[in-house]
């Protein structure tokens, strides 16, 4: 069961694809889609990163932050981010703690689940079917 609209988003501090420390809190003010994906560079995983990717002109336009979490490492991500031009940070949760706080958790690996969080912490919407090939897009019509 995931987290409902209306509940603050748990922040959390992790390392990103490049080793930086990033927390949710530093996105304050700010339109954060947190997206859950299972495993880096597996088709249904790169299909949604790459919709991201096809879309991240829009969402910085409307000064939201794109970040992808999932279980694997930070070398894994840089790998992941290189081979398919991934201009959004990629979130490490090696430990499965972020996984675990968002509810997400599908035994060792992060189940596909995204969240909207608004500019004052709280989740704004809950995706758990995803289409994988137009997920950016489907939340930028969403949302408008």
């Amino acid at each position: 069961m995931s987290l409902t609209v209306g509940t603050v988003a748990p922040d959390f501090t992790v390392k990103d694809t490049n080793g930086n420390t990033v927390k949710l809190s530093d996105f304050a003010g700010k339109t954060v889609v947190l997206y859950f994906y299972p495993k880096d560079d597996t088709p249904g995983c790169t299909k949604e990163a790459q919709s991201f990717r096809d879309s991240y002109a829009e969402y910085q336009n409307k000064d939201m932050v794109v970040l992808g979490v999932s279980t694997d490492d930070e070398a894994s991500h840089k790998q992941f981010t290189e081979k398919f031009g991934l201009p959004f940070q990629l979130l490490a949760d090696t430990d499965g703690a972020i996984t675990k706080a968002y509810d997400v958790d599908g035994g060792g690996y992060a189940k596909r689940v995204t969240y909207i969080i608004d500019s004052e912490g709280k989740i704004s919407q809950v995706i758990d079917k995803v289409q994988t090939a137009t997920h950016a897009q489907d939340i930028l019509t969403s949302m408008s």
